[in-house]
Parts: C-alpha cells; sequence; structure tokens
C-alpha cells in the first residue's frame, strides 16, 4: 500500500528530500485510492504546507508539536506503556515481528515510531494493513483530535493521521474524541512542561535495561527514514520491503 510510504514521509522530521521529491509525492498521492477524492485533496493542501515555506521553519514546528509534551508522541508505546519497563520488551517484541518479515531497521529508528512503523506496513498485505491501523486506531485518533486543536501547524498533521483512519474504517473514533478531548488540558505549555520535570522520579543504580531504546528527542532524526538517492533513478523511497502485534495494544 503505497500511499502508507508517502503519509510516513509526511509524518516524519521534515528534510530537504521532502522538496526533492515533492513532484512523486504529489503524483502518489493523486494515483492512491485507499482515501477518498476529498483526502487526497487534503494530503496535497498538506505537502504543500511543508513544501511552500522554509524548511526550518517547517523543522521549527515539527519540533514544536512533537518534542514538547507526551500527548501528541509519535512513539506508538508511549501512549500504552509510558516509561514503564513494559514498553522495553514491547519494543523487543516488535523489532522480532519486523525481522521475521525481512525489515531491518537503523540503528537511530525506534521501532514504535509511527512513521517506521507505516513503512513497514507499506510492505503488507492490505487485510493485514487495515488490521494493524485498528489495532492502534484508538492512539491514532486522540492524537489526531489534540494535534487539530494546535492550530494550522498541527492541523496539517492531524489530516495526515486521519487519512490512517480513513484506511482502516475507523474515521468514527475522531469525530467522537473531538468534543471530549476540547476541554482538555495542553501539555505543551511551560507550565505543564516544568510540572513533568518536577513529578518525574529520580531513580538510582542499576538502569532498565531496554535495549537502548530509550526515547530519542525528535531533534536526533538527523537522518530521514529510507529516502533513495535520486541519482540511483528510483522512486522517493517507495520499494522498501519488510506486523506490530503486541499485547499492549
Amino acid at each position: 500500500m503505497r500511499i502508507l510510504k508517502i503519509i510516513s514521509r509526511l509524518l516524519d522530521y521534515p528534510q530537504p528530500e521532502l522538496l526533492t521529491y515533492r513532484a512523486d509525492l504529489a503524483l502518489e498521492i493523486s494515483d492512491s485510492r485507499e482515501v477518498s477524492p476529498g483526502m487526497r485533496l487534503q494530503l496535497l493542501d498538506a505537502l504543500a504546507f511543508l513544501c511552500d515555506g522554509e524548511l526550518m521553519d517547517a523543522q521549527e514546528n515539527y519540533g514544536l508539536l512533537f518534542d514538547q509534551g507526551r500527548s501528541v508522541s509519535l512513539h506508538l508505546f508511549e501512549h500504552v506503556h509510558g516509561e514503564s519497563r513494559d514498553r522495553g520488551q514491547a519494543m523487543v517484541d516488535l523489532i522480532d515481528i519486523y525481522r521475521k518479515n525481512g525489515f531491518e531497521l537503523d540503528a537511530h529508528e525506534l521501532p514504535d515510531y509511527l512513521p517506521l512503523f507505516l513503512e513497514y506496513l507499506s510492505s503488507r498485505p492490505a487485510l493485514e494493513v487495515r488490521e494493524w491501523l485498528t489495532d492502534v486506531s484508538h492512539i491514532i485518533a486522540r492524537v489526531a483530535a489534540r494535534l487539530e486543536q494546535r492550530g494550522e501547524g498541527g492541523a496539517v498533521y492531524a489530516v495526515l493521521l486521519e487519512s490512517l483512519l480513513m484506511i482502516a474504517g475507523q474515521q468514527a473514533q475522531l469525530a467522537d474524541l473531538r468534543g471530549s478531548l476540547a476541554e482538555e488540558e495542553p501539555d505543551n505549555t511551560p507550565e505543564a512542561i516544568d510540572k513533568e520535570w518536577e513529578e518525574t522520579a529520580v531513580t538510582f543504580g542499576t538502569p532498565d535495561k531496554t535495549c537502548g531504546l530509550d526515547r530519542k528527542p525528535v531533534a536526533d532524526k538527523a537522518t530521514p527514514l529510507h529516502w533513495v538517492d535520486a541519482a540511483a533513478g528510483t522512486d522517493p523511497g517507495i520499494n522498501r520491503p519488510g506486523s506490530l502485534r503486541t499485547g499492549g495494544m
């Protein structure tokens, strides 16, 4: 399902390759039949939003959205396990699933990072894709509803998540959450961030062994997700092989 590869690229930290392959990405979106014509137009608008301005502005917007507060994190297990020990084991299990299906990770990538998850799903059968997206739809819907409340810079990413819900046939979840989360206190304000730091427990002794899978800040993502070298004459990273089913979800 090639559209998942495109959504993966748009959800990832903005890179220069986004501009290089803009025409190819637009063509893929226009040709996709997994989403409605109206959603295709919204995805094209999202692409334009990310490409028309300065790259540094897009990167700054991304950091402000996803690197401050956890309620809109793109790391799926963070919404299920938080920072508990269970998260580490869930990630180990997920890596095993990736590998069994011929999908190897780069060292800097966390397995529960949504753009990476979508890249994996893009090579799986359509029925399996929809089953997986349905499994995580409650997370995707909550993050999308929260992003819609964060201005234009958040709404563009909410559209990307809504398109995933459409593919899974789960858009009703987002509609149901829009009202219930409207009064939710944002966790990306300076006061909320300070409070989180104050409440974080300090532990001593042997650290939890999670195979080096601690969460990285968004700013560390200096390498994009498998963009193909333009000199190779291939399409924009839409040809990589590669489920995410763990008890936590």
